[in-house]
């Protein structure tokens, strides 16, 4: 039996992922995977991600890891990260395809005209550290209110169901950037590259147990 999965399906830097996880849970035995039936009997389930969503859909299809995502984050631990996030909505404007569906929401692109509020241009991808607000949750736990998380991305997720969103940051205006429901964890920003603050959400991950 498997501590943690992390899912391969053939894009991110999964192994950063796994070693992040094994700082903060040395015993825990973890499996970087693309075969459903590890998927399907782990304790818990972590979806990391760089790439695009067209690419991230058809692996999925291809490895035959759809329904095994699907049963996970409705039924164990799941944290998703970066495209790990954007996949469990409805539809994302990179590359107009349709995501999982299991939240309702749309992945949509930064604005090519972006400025903060001195007038300097914004550059996309947003990349680089930027503050998080975030919400209560066990995730947050020892966690600083606006403390700095890793950025890579182009897209973020919007989504009318407030009851989701459980961070934001600027870039410049407010975007979600974490998102949760019952045993499910998401988020925009990459743990495994944001040093202390994320190796406690990581380590907040594996210690959580959602009712």
């Amino acid at each position: 039996m498997v501590d943690i999965a992390v899912i391969d399906y053939g894009m991110g830097n999964l192994r950063s992922v796994q070693q992040a996880l094994h700082s903060v849970a040395p015993h825990a035995s973890i499996a970087v995977t693309d075969d459903p039936q590890v998927v399907a009997q782990a304790t818990r389930v972590v979806f990391p991600g760089q790439g695009a969503m067209p690419d991230c859909m058809r692996e999925l299809d291809a490895r035959g890891l759809r329904s095994a995502v699907l049963e996970a984050a409705r039924s164990k631990p799941f944290l998703g990260i970066c495209i790990g996030l954007q996949m469990l909505f409805q539809h994302s404007a990179e590359g107009d395809v349709p995501g999982l569906g299991i939240l309702p929401g749309q992945v949509v692109r930064f604005a090519h005209d972006l400025h903060d509020a001195q007038g300097n241009k914004l550059k996309v991808p947003h990349m680089g550290w930027n503050q998080v607000h975030h919400a209560e949750h066990p995730i947050w736990q020892g966690i600083a209110q606006d403390a700095r998380f890793y950025f890579v991305h182009s897209y973020y997720v919007q989504t009318n169901d407030k009851s989701l969103v459980q961070a934001t940051s600027d870039y410049p205006q407010p975007f979600v950037c974490a998102v949760a429901r019952d045993n499910l964890f998401a988020v925009q920003f990459h743990p495994e590259k944001s040093h202390a603050a994320g190796l406690q959400l990581l380590k907040n991950f594996v210690n959580w147990n959602p009712v």
